[in-house]
Order: structure tokens, then C-alpha cells, then sequence
């Protein structure tokens, strides 16, 4: 029965042990590059959950209010500030977290770089606690990836067994009543997708080698993202479209909301690389977000002037790159504040994808709008220079 298999599973794959994987049993190596989000925002998980007196979906550690404050950011009774891990409208965010408390999977859907990943972590950590119940969608993603797979030392010794068993992400998190993840479904191949119809519809993972199954405990459910502008994926089948709620993710409405993101994902990004802080930069942010929603939206933002846009997304998370990539050169080659020279490049980069067409666009954009606009003589001048 599912109770067994668990068990033997949990035991198999060491889970519970105790057994060291970082600097201590259970605990993150102290100079990890990136942390987990359970592990990065723990005090405010620790808070929050403290603070939290409404009711809890089973499984959960906060409740639906709390995960959506957790996102959203704000300041709790004591004074304990939530930063904002997402900037964007409310209501995707509640029906988000809505979503994961019913016996719907959720959907996270949109173009590149509108913080899919970013969102499906934090609402894992702030449900679950653990946001590392992951697969990663990718063209030659298995379905052992999705199900489960075999420890082929022991298969081979004594055939299909629960100690042979290797669980999958998802498998443990419908064990343990978690919140399992899959980034960018769209990518797996089609029949390796519909490895989660039967999952999501039935809450049952059969093992049918063994002759026994696992069975979904309350709290478990999981996040998927998708984009939806790359080309050659494989669509999902309308029966696995129907076992999600998809939320659409947009892009910042303002430019002062991308901005606002761009800040504070960078400073987070600098302070683990120790470089210098965001507020030295600020105008340089928002030249690159001005530059960035002009050529995505085809048009200068005094609504002057038409433009092409590139074959490039230029997404925020791309905003988020130059300029971590131009605070690198300003703190190792400059004077560690952020200027124009020092974006250039990087932004010329994400603009110029395809070497004919972009370069094009590139060269007209910067001689029609960045050359005739006040203050911007500077990051003119550097960005004819990397373009030469």
C-alpha cells in the first residue's frame, strides 16, 4: 500500500537522517550564492507565521493571507517589515495563492522575465517551507523526472523493489503533503506532460512494478511555469490545460514599478557579490528601463517617435542582468559608481540578438531618440562607442 512504499522511500533516499549537506545537518552552506527563498527570507517567514491567527489549509504553514502579504510585502503588528518579492497587481497574486489551497495545480504563464520563477519559489517557501521540490522542464526532461526512477545497482541485484524506488520531486511532494514545482512545462516533450494528467486529476502517482501507488496527501499541489512567446515548444494537451488555473504574469505596468523591481533585485543580487549599492546607480536603472520599454513597445516614451523592436524579449530579468553586469565593471574597472559607459555594453547585448536586423534597429533608435534627448549625451556617446 502507499503508506509502505512511503516509508521504505523516505528511509531509501537518506530523508530524515539527519545527515549533513552543508555547513550543519539541515542548514544552507553560510556563503551560498544564491540561497534558497525559505533560507533568504527566513525571518520574515518566521514573523509572519508568528503573526499569522487566521486559518491554515492543511499542510500549510501560513495561511492564504499571509503567503499573499509574504509576496506582496508590508508591515506586521510588531513592526517587522515584509519587503515585496513581487511588484505587480494584488489580485494575481491572491488568485494565485487561492489557487494552491483548492485541488487545482497553478499555472504561472508569460513572457520571459516576468518573474515566473521568482513567484512559484516564494509561494513554495511560504506554503510549504521547502522550494526545492523541483523539475526542470527542458527538451530531454524523462518521464522518471516527473514520476520516478530506479537505482539500477539495486535493480539489477534484485529486481524492482522499494529500496530500488528513487522518488521524483514531485512524488516526495505528494508524499509529504508539499508543493512540488515544474519550470517550463511547455518544454518537455508532450507525452512526458501527460505524465501529470493522472497526478492532477487522480492525486494517485501508480507504481505499477510494484503493484502499489502513492497517494497525494493534503497540502500537496504544484506550480508550473510556461512562456508563452518561445517558439518550437510543445503545446500542453487541453487535458492537462484543464487540470491548472493559469494566472498570466504581465509585464511592469510602469516604468517606475520596473524600476522599483529592477532596484531591488539588483541590490539583493550586489550584496551577495559585494558590490557597490544600488542607490549610486538609480539613474542609470532608469535609463536602462526607459531604453528597454521603449524598444518593447515600439514607440519613445513621449509618444513621438515610432520604433522597431528587436527580436530580443528585453524583459525586466534582462534589465536586472546589465546592470549587475554594469555595477561588476563599475566596481572592478571604475570608480563603483554606475555610469553610462558601464551599461553599454551590456545593453547593447540584449538589444542586438540577430547581428543584421538588430543592429539596424539598434543604430536608428539611438540616433533618432538617444542623441536628441537632454542628459543623455553621455550614454550616447558610450553606446556609439561599443557599437562602432
Amino acid at each position: 500500500m502507499s503508506g509502505t512504499i512511503e516509508e521504505t522511500t523516505a528511509a531509501s533516499t537518506g530523508e530524515d537522517t539527519g545527515e549533513s549537506t552543508g555547513d550543519s545537518a539541515g542548514q544552507p552552506p553560510a556563503d551560498a550564492l544564491r540561497p534558497h527563498a525559505e533560507d533568504a527570507f527566513a525571518a520574515e517567514l518566521a514573523a509572519l507565521a508568528a503573526a499569522d491567527d487566521r486559518p491554515r489549509p492543511v499542510g500549510w504553514r501560513m495561511s492564504p493571507w499571509a503567503v499573499s502579504l509574504y509576496l506582496l510585502g508590508g508591515t506586521l503588528p510588531d513592526g517587522t517589515v515584509i519587503t515585496p518579492k513581487y511588484v505587480g497587481p494584488r489580485r494575481i497574486v491572491e488568485v494565485a495563492v487561492t489557487t494552491l489551497a483548492t485541488d487545482r495545480a497553478l499555472l504561472l504563464l508569460g513572457v520571459p522575465g516576468t518573474a515566473k520563477t521568482w513567484v512559484s519559489e516564494h509561494l513554495a517557501a511560504a506554503v510549504s517551507g521547502d522550494s526545492t521540490l523541483l523539475v526542470q522542464g527542458t527538451a530531454g526532461t524523462p518521464e522518471e523526472a516527473i514520476r520516478y526512477g530506479w537505482n539500477y545497482a539495486q535493480l539489477l541485484a534484485h529486481g524492482p523493489s522499494r529500496d530500488a524506488l528513487v522518488p521524483s520531486p514531485v512524488m516526495r511532494a505528494m508524499r509529504d503533503g508539499m508543493t512540488a514545482r515544474v519550470e517550463e512545462l511547455t518544454r518537455i516533450p508532450a507525452d512526458v506532460q501527460d505524465t501529470l494528467i493522472t497526478i492532477l486529476s487522480e492525486k494517485t502517482l501508480p507504481v505499477p512494478e510494484l503493484g502499489e501507488e502513492v497517494q497525494a496527501v493534503r497540502g500537496f499541489n504544484l506550480i508550473a511555469t510556461a512562456n508563452d512567446r518561445d517558439r518550437g515548444v510543445n503545446e500542453l494537451s487541453s487535458a492537462l490545460r484543464r487540470r491548472f488555473n493559469t494566472v498570466v504574469l504581465p509585464l511592469p505596468a510602469t516604468a517606475d514599478d520596473e524600476v522599483d523591481i529592477v532596484s531591488r533585485r539588483v541590490d539583493q543580487i550586489g550584496r551577495s557579490l559585494d558590490l557597490p549599492a544600488v542607490p549610486e546607480g538609480v539613474e542609470e536603472i532608469r535609463r536602462v528601463v526607459t531604453v528597454f520599454r521603449e524598444l518593447r513597445d515600439g514607440v519613445s516614451s513621449d509618444g513621438r517617435t515610432k520604433l522597431k523592436s528587436p527580436s530580443g524579449t528585453l524583459s525586466t530579468a534582462e534589465a536586472i542582468s546589465v546592470v549587475t553586469g554594469g555595477l561588476a565593471l563599475s566596481a572592478h574597472f571604475g570608480d563603483g559608481i554606475l555610469r553610462p559607459a558601464d551599461i553599454a555594453a551590456g545593453i547593447l547585448g540584449a538589444v542586438v540578438r540577430d547581428p543584421a536586423a538588430d543592429r539596424v534597429i539598434w543604430q536608428e533608435y539611438l540616433e533618432t531618440v538617444v542623441r536628441e534627448r537632454d542628459g543623455w549625451k553621455d550614454f550616447y556617446r558610450a553606446c556609439r562607442e561599443v557599437s562602432a
